[in-house]
């Protein structure tokens, strides 16, 4: 499984680089987000342009991947220059058209790999005609979003049923590796990590980006990254009777989640 690391410290970089994260997450992604999640817990990136030049410059072991803004009036201006800067791998945000797939990847123009960042709900129910551009190298599944532009309570609602099964068939019908939302420290979680993992192995999931709680400091992150990969090999001995018990427990525990978070 890859893992995305995301963060614009050089000391703390230098560290991450020495001990197998796959790609290290430049974030410059801002119009619109506050707007979207500033009632929420989560990340709002501080990271600029001059960081993609500074982050590559250190890096020797894991690629570098730079989130950019939707696609906009300035899109063409800074794909160019995250590409000049060294961008592995370039990211595009809240797509909701085959069109403005179609407008990021002739900017990237094979200069970089494509990942797209699905979290819309009109990304998902076009998911067919978005997946007939050429030129996808990695789709990412961004439950955050996902969660709130579909109007649920908690974003793992969105791995109940068989909604993510739908979508993750087609991706891989196509032959495009894909990545889902983001894992927690083994043994944490509000839905434990350790199932977060198994239902990866059972969708074929082969992303994932490491939450803010690794950054904490509070222990120390090589053997946290380490206790990832070992749960991780020993997932993938498993039957698919016992994947699919692990799912009917993801289910259930986040069902009762997001009952409980809209009767608060």
């Amino acid at each position: 499984m890859k893992l995305l690391y995301i963060s614009n410290d050089i000391n703390e970089i230098k560290k991450v680089d020495k001990i197998g994260i796959d790609f290290i997450f430049i974030d410059l992604e801002i119009n619109g987000k506050k707007e979207r999640q500033g009632h929420l817990d989560t990340f709002i990136s501080n990271h600029s342009i001059e960081d993609v030049k500074k982050v590559k410059n250190i890096l020797r072991n894991s690629k570098l991947l730079v989130r950019v803004n939707p696609i906009g009036e300035r899109s063409k201006e800074e794909i160019d220059k995250v590409l000049e800067y060294g961008a592995d791998v370039v990211m595009l945000p809240m797509f909701k058209t085959k069109e403005e797939v179609e407008i990021f990847v002739s900017f990237v123009n094979k200069r970089a790999k494509v990942c797209l960042l699905l979290e819309t709900s009109e990304a998902f129910f076009r998911i067919d005609e978005i997946l007939s551009v050429q030129g996808i190298d990695y789709i990412h599944i961004g439950l955050n979003d996902l969660h709130l532009s579909i109007g649920l309570d908690f974003m793992f609602e969105c791995l109940v049923g068989d909604f993510m099964e739908h979508l993750v068939n087609k991706i891989t019908k196509k032959g495009i590796e894909f990545g889902i939302g983001g894992v927690a420290r083994i043994g944490e979680g509000e839905l434990p990590a350790e199932a977060i993992l198994r239902e990866h192995i059972r969708l074929g999931s082969k992303m994932a980006i490491l939450s803010r709680a690794f950054r904490d400091g509070s222990k120390e992150l090589e053997k946290e990254i380490i206790k990832i990969r070992e749960e991780y090999k020993k997932d993938l001995l498993l039957t698919k009777e016992e994947l699919l018990e692990n799912k009917n427990r993801i289910d259930k525990i986040v069902r009762e989640i997001s009952f409980k978070r809209r009767h608060k």
